[in-house]
């Protein structure tokens, strides 16, 4: 926190002996305040200029909240400090694979037709929903104009792309006639059934149910249908496998690039001069991540990522979470008794980015 009124309020309180919360709540509401707050005033003006009633915008982020819980929360992310076999254990359980089989039956329409449009395989779909919401039974309690007004004005090294976020939250809320007060989700403004962050949700969301609306907020249809065109729009390759699975040495070699989330730039060829060798035979020119995953026991085990394990990372920027998705993912299309075309195939198609 830089913000120096606040911890002037603390030190007050502290000397004065008044109830501490009670100066900190009134401290950080008034850097919210658009009379009060810079950066809050600025942005409300930029959205003036695009065309949204500037009583409306001082309204709104006359009601934001400070909440330390956000940047606390920001720091904690699984994904910065769990091994592979620990963040598995949070996602791949017997009730969200089950949930999972049940949520594409409920809406066997709308996934076929978004693999039908898109070319993304229901269980891929299901997989980030479930993974990202449980299928839309925790999408978050957080208010989202709170958490994205915290993280815009207070997050030390990410407020700038936050601030983009606060904006285009306020611009849908805007659209949709919807008071931002009202708007709940996670803790870093993801939201509804797929945890679209605002700009996302501008850029990516589709009325998939024709109603005039796209609601990801109470929608599963849309929500669906969203999540298909996210990754198509990132260039989701229809019918080409997610991974491959491989052999190697039981500690990770040196020199070998491991678990990025760039598109595949290392050859079959290169990383089985390495000592990595995929189980199944693939064309030596072909490109992949190598990845390695820590299990519960210590040992490495080895995968070969295609370009869909890629466009996955888009949606959140990790390796575990990419690997999450596509082993719940394998789980569903498992208990639905299938063998999806898209898991360890022999397709070798060029690997240039569309």
């Amino acid at each position: 926190m830089t913000v120096t009124r606040f911890h002037r309020s603390r030190a007050l309180a502290a000397i004065a002996g008044v109830g501490l919360s009670l100066l900190t709540l009134t401290a950080a509401a008034a850097d919210f305040d658009p009379h009060q707050h810079e950066g809050s005033r600025s942005l409300v003006d930029e959205l003036v200029d695009q065309g949204i009633d500037r009583d409306w915008l001082e309204r709104a982020m006359g009601e934001a909240v400070y909440r330390q819980g956000v940047l606390d929360a920001m720091a904690g992310a699984a994904e910065h400090r769990l091994t592979w076999h620990e963040y598995r254990a949070i996602f791949l359980d017997a009730p969200r694979i089950a949930n999972g089989v049940a949520f594409i039956e409920a809406h066997q329409p709308a996934f076929a037709r978004a693999e039908d449009e898109y070319g993304v395989p229901p269980e891929v779909i299901a997989a980030i929903i479930g993974v990202e919401t449980r299928y839309g039974g925790v999408t978050g309690n957080h208010r989202v104009l709170d958490s994205l007004s915290t993280l815009a004005f207070h997050h030390p090294r990410r407020g700038r792309f936050f601030r983009g976020e606060l904006a285009a939250f306020l611009e849908i809320a805007h659209e949709q006639q919807r008071s931002p007060g009202s708007l709940t989700g996670s803790y870093a403004g993801a939201m509804g059934y797929p945890q679209f962050i605002p700009t996302s949700y501008r850029a990516y969301a589709v009325d998939f149910d024709d109603d005039g609306l796209r609601d990801l907020w109470t929608n599963p249809v849309d929500a669906i249908g969203s999540v298909a065109n996210y990754f198509a729009e990132h260039g989701w390759r229809p019918g080409e496998p997610v991974y491959h699975e491989a052999e190697g040495p039981a500690s990770p070699p040196e020199g070998v690039a491991f678990n990025h989330t760039r598109p595949p730039e290392a050859t079959v060829a290169e990383l089985s001069a390495a000592g990595i060798e995929p189980r199944m035979a693939l064309d030596a020119d072909l490109k992949v991540v190598p990845l390695v995953l820590e299990q519960a026991g210590g040992e490495s085990n080895y995968r070969l990522a295609r370009y869909n394990f890629y466009v996955i990372t888009r949606y959140n920027h990790s390796h575990l979470y990419a690997m999450a998705v596509t082993e719940l993912a394998e789980a569903i299309a498992e208990a639905r008794g299938l063998e999806p075309h898209w898991l360890d195939a022999t397709d070798t198609a060029s690997e240039e980015a569309p």
